[in-house]
């Protein structure tokens, strides 16, 4: 997503401006988004919620599933809309970021300044006249900030899920575009562990308001099916393009 990632500082983006996002083509070879406990619920009722595993970390991270083929975003349109009623919160943030300053324990705004969303000529600038952060940055960090929270309490959802031996590999098969395909390499949460967890064990998960996500990822899994669906669509639809493509070479040779 991001190509050239820079703190913003206002001697090196006095003149920078940026633009609201107008499309996604920047997201459409994703075919995964990570997502946040908090986007559970919206983001279930689009996408297929499961789990990788970061063994370096030691650690696993929630992710959408945007497709079931790497380099395709199922969701983003050839006009470059996003074809579903939520958009995951990790692009919505685009062209910004947050990064970790090394040797310090605190975080910087950065900016993609590979963009077509920033620039100097259109658009909001990210300081005013005074040299000051505009009310955009001002805005940006707000939201980044919140974001940082929600990424530090779903890191400690699956914390608490790996702990209590709730992660299960997924081994799914589904047919799209008229062949079988295995999806595999992610995790789920394993229902009959979830069910079979000590009373006490199970208050802890409601206390820790983890029920509600945790309902929504397995909800979500009927999504995988769809997504199958959506491939065989577009891929019926490709096809029906390249023939009506030969169809008028056809013509044009005739005529």
């Amino acid at each position: 997503m991001f190509t050239k990632l820079a703190p913003i500082n206002k001697e090196a983006h006095a003149n920078y401006k940026v633009k609201p996002i107008d499309n996604f083509k920047f997201a459409s070879k994703f075919h995964i988004a990570s997502v946040m406990v908090h986007e559970f619920v919206r983001a279930a009722s689009v996408y297929p919620i499961v789990f990788l595993e970061d063994q370096a970390q030691d650690e696993f991270r929630p992710v959408t599933l945007l497709s079931l083929d790497s380099g395709e975003n199922l969701f983003v349109g050839a006009d470059g809309k996003w074809q579903a009623s939520y958009v995951p919160a990790i692009i919505r943030r685009y062209p910004f970021a947050l990064a970790k300053m090394p040797e310090q324990d605190s975080y910087t705004v950065c900016i993609d300044e590979d963009s077509e969303y920033v620039g100097t000529e259109d658009g909001q600038p990210l300081f005013n006249e005074s040299g000051e952060p505009s009310e955009v940055i001002e805005n940006v960090k707000r939201y980044l900030g919140e974001l940082q929270q929600m990424e530090a309490f779903t890191k400690e959802f699956c914390h608490f899920l790996s702990e209590n031996n709730l992660f299960t590999p997924l081994n799914m098969r589904v047919r799209a575009s008229d062949q079988i395909k295995n999806v595999t390499g992610c995790y789920v949460i394993n229902e009959e562990r979830l069910n079979n967890l000590s009373e006490k064990k199970f208050f802890d998960i409601k206390n820790k308001r983890y029920l509600a996500p945790i309902y929504a990822h397995l909800t979500s899994l009927s999504q995988i099916e769809r997504l199958a669906l959506l491939k065989q669509d577009v891929s019926g639809l490709s096809k029906a393009e390249a023939d009506e493509t030969s169809e008028l070479d056809a013509d044009r040779i005739l005529q």
